[in-house]
């Protein structure tokens, strides 16, 4: 199966959006606020897996300052797990963020979402520290160094 990969610096339009926001309610059971959400982040990158021009996949962030990005939101449509395509998504976000001068990347996962953890400590992830969130979540901060030292 061919799948496209686009890169967008800033919330997508159409059917693209569409499909973000209909992929992330099947995920997360929510997506009301997540454009309202976009809008207030800096530098907001979103990649986004195509296959004949629907949405099977997406990675959203957005910078914290000129070193750091922080990978936010993403999921793959579970129909098309096992495939390669949060990988291929990692993967082009953090070549993005290595060519245009970010030091590292930080992320959020729960134990819940075990195949993005994996995914994530398979790739050069460290689990920096842990918290209980206010609804007695427990969440993992993870942090990745894309560079040794700052540009």
């Amino acid at each position: 199966m061919d799948y496209e990969y686009i890169l967008i610096h800033s919330i997508p339009k159409g059917v693209i959006l569409e499909g973000i926001l209909h992929l992330h309610k099947s995920i997360f059971d929510e997506s009301d606020k997540l454009v309202e959400q976009m809008e207030s982040k800096s530098h907001l990158m979103v990649n986004v897996a195509l296959v004949d021009n629907k949405v099977v996949g997406y990675k959203i962030g957005y910078a914290i300052d000129r070193n750091t990005f922080y990978s936010w939101l993403g999921g793959v449509d579970p129909h098309y797990r096992g495939n390669g395509i949060a990988l291929k998504l990692m993967e082009k976000q953090h070549q993005y963020l290595k060519e245009n001068g970010y030091r590292i990347v930080k992320t959020k996962s729960m134990n819940k979402w075990r195949g993005m953890l994996i995914l994530n400590l398979k790739s050069g992830f460290t689990i920096i520290r842990t918290y209980i969130n206010k609804k007695g979540e427990h969440k993992i901060i993870l942090e990745k160094k894309l560079q040794d030292k700052i540009m």
